[in-house]
């Protein structure tokens, strides 16, 4: 079992008191060494990579904006620019064609692209959402043109991928799955979305303080028959670890544990329909440690490391009931 990895951490991407920061990868970077896997070089994604997903005319005025008025915050999320910004993000979006093309080509079974400024909320005509690009529509787009016919993006950020849901609306050979807390920026990803694409664009918005026990019904009752529908080729995964109980900006109720259960699960699922491959690609997660945790235990999923029962992070929250929100899905999708 060979896993990588790329390191894209972007440290001159960085403004002020903002939560998007270098700083979120700190404590994860030394650990890097100590996990089963290989660091593989990463290039920048050229323009026209980049362009498989975004308008031309966005690729130019980020250009341009960052090499001629940054540092400065362009939308009221707030998303930020410094002058390597543009450079940051095309390096960020090459970390995740550099997985890609590890385990399209057999060199990795299965990879992990540690990448800022992250992507998912990045649309194909504007940068959102502490996005610049969308690394993991770049990354799908790219599998699709160097041979893939179907693949499928699995996030699980605490907040909808309205970037990557938009990307692919109307493309029928990619799925998008998003489990995300409701009510929470940025507005989108209600369950009846996109009703021309029930079991491809499927949105399971969730309570706050949902944890552990609700996105393990998640992953059964849901991931498992859009991807056992969808049969995809290849699964990317938007791993985003703000859905941790303690995330400064969020309030779902993930543990590293249940991390840890989803990791499993999804790389179960890529086994069981596209003979293991998959793509971890990281989006938000605002408390270092947190990060660092979750990190590892992906890894620990696709290295298929021994892990003790680390229980030392459960959510001090009681979860809410969850259990008609999914019947309700599975219900709109005819997963029942």
């Amino acid at each position: 079992m060979t896993t990588v990895y790329t390191f894209v951490p972007s440290p001159n991407h960085v403004y002020p008191d903002h939560p998007e920061r270098p700083a979120r990868l700190e404590l994860l970077q030394p650990k890097l060494k100590s996990f089963s896997a290989e660091l593989i070089q990463t290039a920048p994604a050229t323009r026209e990579e980049a362009a498989l997903v975004h308008e031309k005319q966005l690729i130019i005025a980020l250009e341009n904006i960052c090499r001629e008025e940054a540092p400065g915050i362009i939308d009221h999320a707030p998303t930020y620019v410094t002058r390597s910004s543009f450079d940051d993000a095309l390096l960020a979006a090459g970390g995740v064609i550099a997985c890609t093309r590890a385990v399209l080509n057999g060199e990795a079974n299965n990879a992990f692209a540690i990448v800022r400024p992250p992507g998912h909320h990045a649309e194909p005509d504007r940068a959102m959402g502490f996005c610049l690009f969308n690394n993991v529509s770049i990354g799908a787009r790219k599998a699709l043109k160097e041979g893939m016919e179907r693949v499928m993006v699995i996030d699980y950020d605490a907040h909808h991928g309205n970037g990557t849901q938009a990307a692919f609306l109307n493309d029928e050979r990619v799925a998008y799955l998003s489990a995300h807390q409701w009510g929470i920026y940025p507005g989108t990803g209600w369950f009846t979305d996109a009703p021309h694409a029930k079991k491809r664009i499927v949105n399971v918005p969730l309570p706050a303080r949902a944890g552990d026990h609700a996105y393990e019904r998640v992953a059964d009752e849901i991931f498992k028959p859009f991807a056992e529908s969808f049969k995809p080729q290849m699964i990317f995964i938007s791993v985003g670890f703000d859905a941790h109980w303690n995330d400064p900006i969020t309030s779902l109720g993930l543990s590293t544990n249940g991390y840890f259960m989803l990791a499993k699960k999804v790389i179960a699922l890529a086994e069981e329909v596209c003979e293991g491959k998959i793509v971890f690609v990281l989006e938000g997660g605002y408390d270092p440690m947190n990060v660092a945790n979750g990190a590892e235990a992906a890894f620990d999923a696709l290295t298929k490391s021994k892990r003790g029962n680390e229980a030392k992070d459960l959510s001090p929250h009681r979860e809410p009931d969850c259990e008609s929100r999914i019947e309700e899905i599975r219900k709109w999708h005819g997963f029942s």
